[in-house]
């Protein structure tokens, strides 16, 4: 069975873990750090290609692999198998949803190892985590089984603890043991529902054509062998659970699905397993109250860490939420669609106000984080195809559409903003917002990139966090009224600390703070990473068509999906449930005043 996407997202995946494998080998010695330097960047480097390639169909693609635009579904689907005695497949593929963060991930890393080359300590160490950092983001993106995606996102945990426990600043242990127990717990719960849906899923229950959809059986296969894989499967006389992301979604959409009937401790299976993945993915996000994480890892970390931190690891548990709540669990949505609003709303408040307090640099820009992903979830709640509203979903569509885009420019902007930070850290070692200023008349080229970056992440129009924050908005305003005007006002609060802070850090007469004759201009490689983000954030804003056209296809097929199932299967059931409600409520009238009993 041809399978052409094998190679080119085997490499995209697995490249980074084969050259960290072999560079932990004593092949290289310790002492040549500037090789060992180069071939991480140079690893990187290759990846992106690879993804730049498979992901822009003006490339010509890699291995015959190439991502068509435009196209809603799974594509580039690999599917071989891996533990038979669970159903466990080696099952990737991307749509118009992780094609982009796949891209923006590879991208990110190629910069962040740049960033690097001020690592003295332990630098063989620091890349060969790097690079499994980078293998464990990937996966967690273009996984199509549940047992692998749980196996990357788990990967992602290690490399990222020590990554931030050695190398970063004095209280990095702490830092690191934080960090590592917030996602620990995430990962617990998330593994809980994980098995629940699981051992109640029965992929027999499906259609034969949504079988070969969902790629339970290959749909590369000849329909004779297609029709044998299908009787095989039924011919089991058992249920037959799966692990496959795309199965579940089927299984969790249709009527009476096997989630929405079974009871776990009195709740509908359905609605717990949502909330144990929302908890399990807000975390990653982070929303308040489980964000407190965030602000003392990114104040620790290296910067290079700081920038993977806020410009990917951010935007998995967002990722999380639309590929793996929402489409298997839409009961859970629907039911608990006023929690995840909730969540993205104070957020985005609290992360403002807490902004607007800090006289830290870094962690200023760290409580902008949790603001700004406020936004994604508030643009993924407003579950506004409802019968009020005719089950129109356009609205929707557009909060997340714009969710997705806030999470892809985010990457860029906050990436920006950390790398920017660290700049003037590396030369001056302080934070301190009230010992900076003047840096303008110092390091002129330095300031007005910053400057550019700092606007893109203030949402300012022309750059790419505009976007994202405008649809979020308007779509709010057809969920509650409320939310949006809350929603409005975060701009505020948010131009708020970013003018403050570029007032601070960038104007004024004459810096104030220590090392001033360390106030040098940016180098070759510093203006080598700073340089395509300030670009990339300048094309987003004034040409946002050239992400919507990898994301709308994708985004607004799935939520006509969702808003069609509230109206043929949630509504259904609920109308059909009203009537039964009234008939019985009729028979006990009548008997009533019968005087006769009723069965």
């Amino acid at each position: 069975m041809s399978q052409p996407a094998f190679w080119p997202l085997t490499l995209i995946l697995f490249l980074p873990a084969i050259v960290a494998f072999v560079l932990s080998l004593p092949i290289i010695p310790k002492a040549r750090e500037e090789l060992i330097r180069w071939i991480a960047v140079a690893t990187t480097g290759v990846v992106f290609v690879i993804s730049l390639i498979v992901a822009v169909p003006a490339l010509g693609g890699f291995g015959g692999a190439m991502f068509s635009v435009g196209e809603p579904d799974m594509q580039l689907v690999v599917k071989m198998p891996w533990i038979d005695a669970f159903g466990i497949e080696y099952l990737l593929g991307v749509d118009g949803i992780s094609m982009p963060l796949v891209v923006l991930t590879t991208f990110l890393s190629v910069l962040a190892c740049a960033a690097s080359w001020n690592i003295s300590k332990h630098v063989k160490a620091y890349y060969v985590l790097f690079l499994l950092l980078e293998t464990g983001m990937i996966g967690v993106f273009v996984s199509l089984d549940f047992f692998l995606f749980f196996v990357f996102w788990e990967a992602m945990l290690l490399p990222m603890y020590f990554l931030i426990g050695i190398w970063g600043g004095p209280r990095r242990e702490y830092a690191a043991i934080k960090f590592f127990l917030y996602t620990l717990l995430g990962s617990a719960v998330m593994l809980l529902a994980m098995l629940m849906l699981y051992f109640n899923s029965d992929v027999t229950l499906l259609s034969d054509e949504q079988l070969v959809a969902a790629h339970v059986v290959s749909p590369q296969l000849q329909a004779a062998e297609q029709a044998a894989a299908i009787a095989e499967l039924r011919a089991s006389g058992s249920a037959v659970h799966s692990f496959n992301l795309l199965a579940l979604a089927a299984i969790g959409q249709m009527p009476n699905s096997p989630f929405a009937i079974a009871k776990v401790f009195g709740m509908n299976l359905e609605v717990l397993a949502f909330l144990l993945l929302l908890i399990g993915f807000v975390i990653k996000v982070p929303v308040v109250p489980v964000h407190t994480w965030l602000p003392d890892a990114h104040v620790e970390a290296p910067t290079s860490i700081s920038m993977i931190l806020a410009g990917v690891l951010l935007k998995l548990g967002g990722y999380g939420i639309i590929r793996i709540c929402y489409p298997i669990c839409p009961g859970g949505g629907l039911e608990l669609a006023w929690l995840v609003c909730g969540l993205g709303v104070v957020s985005m408040l609290y992360g403002a106000f807490a902004a607007l307090a800090q006289k830290d640099f870094k962690r200023m820009v760290a409580y902008s984080s949790v603001s700004h992903m406020g936004y994604v979830m508030l643009g993924l709640g407003v579950w506004s195809a409802v019968a009020g509203r005719e089950y129109a979903w356009e609205s929707w569509a557009q909060g997340v559409n714009g969710a997705m885009f806030q999470m892809l420019a985010h990457g860029i902007s906050s990436a920006g903003m950390f790398f920017m930070v660290g700049v003037l850290y590396d030369r001056v070692h302080h934070h301190n917002l009230d010992e900076f200023g003047g840096i303008f008349g110092r390091m002129p080229v330095y300031a007005g990139l910053a400057v550019t970056v700092f606007f893109a992440g203030l949402g300012l129009p022309g750059l790419c966090g505009f976007i994202g924050e405008v649809l979020v908005t308007l779509s709010a305003w057809n969920y509650s009224h409320v939310y949006a005007a809350l929603s409005a006002f975060t701009v505020i609060l948010t131009a708020g600390y970013i003018l403050r802070a570029i007032q601070r850090v960038y104007l004024g007469a004459e810096y104030r703070g220590p090392h001033e004759e360390a106030l040098t201009p940016l180098t070759r490689r510093e203006l080598a990473i700073a340089t395509p983000l300030v670009f990339l954030a300048v094309v987003f804003g004034v040409y946002p068509q050239s992400l919507f056209e990898y994301l709308t296809p994708s985004v607004n097929q799935q939520v006509e999906t969702l808003a069609t199932w509230t109206r043929d299967v949630h509504d259904a059931e609920a109308a059909v449930d009203a009537v039964q409600a009234a008939r019985d409520a009729a028979l006990e009238h009548v008997a009533a005043n019968s005087g006769v009993s009723t069965p």
